[in-house]
């Protein structure tokens, strides 16, 4: 069966595609910064406020509850608006609710109910403001240059991420983490002023549609009518809960009851950091032509930090698997991105994208709360032999699907007519189109 081949939506100017990538770059990178401060900032003021860390753990669960609960609809909303006032209004959000709990922490007078709530609206703000944000970000860089756009906006986050953590621990060190809570929300409105300025001239007006549950069942078609989508978003929301529960639960009792404390766990987050900013730096050369088929194998090595963690390896040796566990996610992280660059329609990009935040991360809450049972119930180590088994059979199944296998880098600059519906019943075996 041969397929006609569409023109993709009106490309935007290479200035102006330009101008909007360093823009969202800039305003990330800023974002990052403050925020992973304020993580750490967090949990020490509610500690500072007479908490112990099952507080910790409600304050935590109220910033996860409502992203998982609003995403879908954050998503829905942001291929219904202008993507970048949906970002400007939830960093608005995050810098009112982030000024407020700092204000709260510096008078000494903050309450567990008043942090939960505003941590919650920290967590609203996330919901609506991720999925426009990848939206934004893939509707503004042309096929040519997807992978490497992303590979260095990822190195741009991923830099934030360590500067950030960084950064907030050495100002907690010095100050009231009350400051650091002030310093993000002055982040979230720096970033917002520059996300005010992004052209989005170049994205089609949306029609008028039938309302927020048909966008939304708009979504889930696109997303369940295609199987490489579907199959690795399932897959994934088994690989994050699994390197959740082995990362944040698991390794750090590793590291103080035999490594020798907190440090050599730092050490092995920051390798797994370095290895991140070098899977980005190998991504900006390196455009594999099944994509997904490359990045899936680098998922195997996820499961290695579990399985060193079991051992347990010396810390070298954990370093050294953290370090190539961080080059690896890199790797699929940018062949994801741009896979849905290429296959997904410009104007369905963040209701595709809320089903692949919500699918991933729906299981890690879960996760956490039941590795602490499951340890006392067959032991550490064997809890993180599960963790590696679990990574390494969900990954091996993916590449039983045969889109997974065979989804091919667009070299040509047009994309498919098919739909996704029609695609399931006109080629059951998923060759059609960008499958090679």
């Amino acid at each position: 069966m041969t397929t006609d081949s569409l023109p993709d939506a009106p490309a935007l100017p290479a200035r102006r595609s330009g101008r909007n990538y360093r823009l969202l770059t800039a305003a990330a990178i800023i974002t990052g910064l403050g925020t992973h401060g304020a993580l750490i900032a967090a949990a020490f003021a509610v500690l500072q406020s007479g908490g112990d860390g099952g507080d910790v753990g409600l304050v935590a669960a109220a910033r996860a509850a409502p992203l998982l609960l609003f995403l879908l609809v954050g998503g829905a909303v942001a291929d219904r608006l202008p993507r970048h006032r949906v970002m400007v209004a939830a960093n608005a959000l995050n810098c009112v609710s982030q000024a407020a709990f700092a204000w709260l922490v510096l008078s000494g007078e903050a309450e567990l109910w008043q942090m939960m709530l505003l941590t919650a609206l920290c967590g609203t703000g996330q919901a609506f403001f991720s999925p426009a944000a990848e939206g934004m970000l893939m509707s503004s860089v042309d096929r040519e240059q997807a992978s490497r756009a992303f590979a260095l906006f990822r190195m741009a986050m991923q830099g934030a991420t360590i500067g950030g953590a960084a950064l907030g621990g050495a100002m907690i060190a010095a100050m009231d983490p009350g400051w650091v809570l002030a310093v993000d929300a002055a982040a979230f409105a720096v970033a917002g002023a520059l996300r005010a300025f992004l052209d989005v001239s170049h994205i089609p007006e949306r029609e008028p549609g039938g309302g927020l549950l048909s966008d939304l069942r708009d979504g889930w078609r696109e997303f369940i009518g295609r199987p490489w989508l579907w199959s690795i978003v399932a897959q994934f929301s088994v690989v994050v809960a699994a390197v959740g529960a082995a990362e944040s639960v698991y390794g750090p009792l590793v590291a103080r009851d035999e490594l020798g404390g907190a440090r050599p766990w730092g050490f092995a987050l920051a390798a797994f950091g370095a290895g991140t900013l070098g899977g980005g730096l190998l991504m900006t050369r390196w455009k594999p032509r099944r994509m997904l088929l490359a990045g899936t194998l680098c998922v195997f090595p996820l499961a290695l930090p579990p399985a060193a963690l079991a051992v347990p390896l010396p810390v070298t040796g954990l370093c050294l698997v953290m370090l190539l566990s961080g080059v690896a996610i890199e790797v699929f992280g940018v062949a994801w991105m741009t896979a849905m660059h290429q296959e997904i329609p410009e104007e369905k990009l963040s209701r595709v994208s809320a089903y692949d935040w919500f699918g991933s991360v729906a299981m890690m809450p879960l996760a956490t709360a039941l590795a602490g049972p499951v340890e006392t119930l067959v032991g550490r180590s064997q809890a993180l032999w599960g963790c590696a088994a679990l990574i390494v059979l969900v990954t091996a199944a993916v590449l039983f699907v045969p889109d997974v296998r065979r989804l091919t880098r667009a070299t040509d600059g047009t994309k498919v007519a098919l739909e996704p519906q029609e695609r399931v019943s006109a080629d059951p075996e998923g060759s059609v189109g960008r499958l090679g």
